[in-house]
Parts: structure tokens; sequence; C-alpha cells
């Protein structure tokens, strides 16, 4: 029944960031940056050819077949987690969602559409969705974990 229930967390992240980059693709023209806060953000419609910060240029099938490793292994840490360690069992599937969002963009499309356009202190932030918002979210609460996990094994 659990693994029912992240199947259908995964969907729904999945669905999520699927549907995100539908509405930028049919509403906002590609290379268009629409104002959304001056000065911090923005709504800005691009093609990343490759990985965050825009590394790994055209590397598309390196980048897919890492996606699908990384599906893999998390998927296997997701099936072996304790059901009560709920951060682990969360960061997973962010994770999971993430990457599984992005792979299918790069096997349909072969890019993926960013959007999400941050100026954070002067700094304009490469642009990003919401896939590799999950990524980055699961990998930080990954870390927090790990460090939680380090300081109940010192007790």
């Amino acid at each position: 029944m659990r693994y029912l229930v992240y199947l259908i967390a995964v969907a729904l992240f999945v669905g999520l960031d699927q549907f995100t980059k539908h509405l930028v693709d049919i509403s906002i023209s590609l290379g268009q940056r629409i104002v959304m806060i001056p000065g911090f953000f923005n709504l800005t419609h691009v093609h990343n050819y490759g990985a965050g910060f825009s590394i790994l240029q055209n590397a598309r099938l390196l980048l897919t077949v890492t996606a699908i490793a990384a599906i893999l292994v998390i998927g296997y840490f997701l099936i072996k987690a304790d059901r009560k360690d709920i951060l682990s069992i969360v960061s997973y599937l962010f994770i999971i969602s993430g990457s599984a969002g992005n792979l299918i963009d790069r096997i349909r499309l072969g890019y993926v559409i960013d959007f999400l356009d941050f100026i954070i202190f002067g700094y304009d932030f490469p642009v990003f969705n919401v896939a590799d918002s999950f990524i980055t979210v699961g990998c930080f609460l990954l870390v927090i974990e790990t460090f939680r996990e380090g300081r109940h094994a010192k007790h």
C-alpha cells in the first residue's frame, strides 16, 4: 500500500512539473521575459540543452542515462527506507519526481523547459523549473536528514 502512495505522490509531482512547463510553452514565447516582481522574479521561457546552470550542454545521452540511474538508485533507497523516516522518504520522492520530470522533457523534446527566473542580491540566477526545485529541495532535505542521523548516532 505504501508503494502505491509513493507512486501517486511521484505522479502528482511530475504532473505539476509537466503542467507548469506546458503552460509556459503555450503562453510565453521562447526567450520572452515577463516581469512578475521587478528586480526579483520573472517568468522567462528558455530551452536548456544541458544540466543545472547550463553545464553539459548538448550531452543529452549522458543526462538521460544519469537521470535514469538516479531514479533507479534513489528508488532503491526509497523502497528500503524505514516507514518512520518521513524526511528521507519525502526527499527521495522529490528527487525521483524532479529527475523524472526533466527526463520526460529530454526524451520528448530534446531539451528541458525552464522558466523560473530570480534575481537575488543583483545576481540573475540561472533560469530553472519546478522539477529542478524538487531535486534541490529533496537534496537539501537529505542533507538535513544525514546531519540529523549523525547527531543521533553520537548520542
